[in-house]
């Protein structure tokens, strides 16, 4: 049950989150007027009709530097609650420092505790270089370190959620395919995301115009079907993940958000 909670985690809110371009040199830049600091979401993981899990996104106040470079500090939290936490008890947290142009990590942090499991891992980023150091600290094993090739303006999966937003689905055909790449852990992923179209979404701030997207999932023993992810965003000016829909073997997860402070835009309920 463990390792189910990690991916939701990971994957459900995260996992659409990895989208990049290679141009040829240099850092790109790219426009942004949907996020800013002082930006925090809170979302309520659901299993059936119980509440399993809480997950927080932090957008700091103030700008940080990294490689030279100012870039947003960003802490995504997530805890188990309720009667699922007294028996599965999960405290993790995920930080990135985000390019405040070029929209790249140029560091990445976890720090895991699940139960008895815990690891502390921390990725610093060359993007002019082309290269990855991972730092991993798992229990009480002593640290290891391994430097790793990657492609330029690769995401983590914490960064890539805001370069997300960056994009603009008013040309997007529904069923276009868009193409994905981003580091974690020591791996650089190549995946695929569908676009399915747009609705408006009933939330607890009312209807919500949106946009629909479903990350391809290769064949595995954890999800149930390559569409199983389903994730409803924002469509305007905000950008902000609504809800996901997770289709496992062990059943169905629901993540939705419940409360928002310091959006730029108010949402599009027209």
């Amino acid at each position: 049950m463990k390792k189910i909670w990690t991916r939701l985690l990971a994957l459900s809110v995260l996992s659409p989150l990895l989208f990049a371009f290679t141009p040829d040199e240099g850092y790109r830049s790219l426009p942004n007027n949907k996020f800013s600091t002082g930006e925090k979401l809170t979302y309520l993981v659901h299993y059936g009709f119980v509440n399993v899990g809480e997950a927080t996104v932090t957008l700091d106040q103030k700008i940080h530097t990294i490689n030279n470079r100012p870039c947003y500090k960003v802490d995504i939290q997530g805890k188990t609650i309720g009667v699922f936490g007294m028996t599965m008890k999960v405290d993790d947290l995920w930080r990135s420092y985000i390019d405040t142009a070029a929209i790249v990590p140029h560091k990445f942090f976890r720090d895991i505790k699940e139960n008895n499991y815990k690891k502390v891992e921390t990725i610093f980023f060359d993007h002019l270089k082309g290269t990855a150091q991972v730092r991993q600290i798992t229990g009480q094993d002593p640290e290891k370190i391994d430097n790793h090739k990657i492609p330029k303006n690769v995401q983590d999966i914490v960064s890539g959620y805001y370069y997300l937003r960056t994009l603009d689905f008013t040309n997007i055909k529904e069923k276009d395919t868009l193409t994905i790449q981003g580091f974690f852990e020591d791996k650089v992923y190549d995946l695929q995301v569908v676009y399915l179209g747009k609705e408006r979404l009933q939330t607890q701030f009312g209807k919500i115009k949106a946009a629909i997207i479903s990350p391809v999932m290769p064949e595995n023993q954890l999800f149930d079907g390559r569409d199983a992810i389903k994730m409803w965003i924002s469509d305007d000016e905000n950008r902000v993940p609504l809800r996901v829909e997770v289709a496992m073997f062990v059943g169905a997860f629901e993540l939705d958000l419940i409360e928002h402070k310091g959006l730029k835009h108010k949402f599009n309920k027209k």
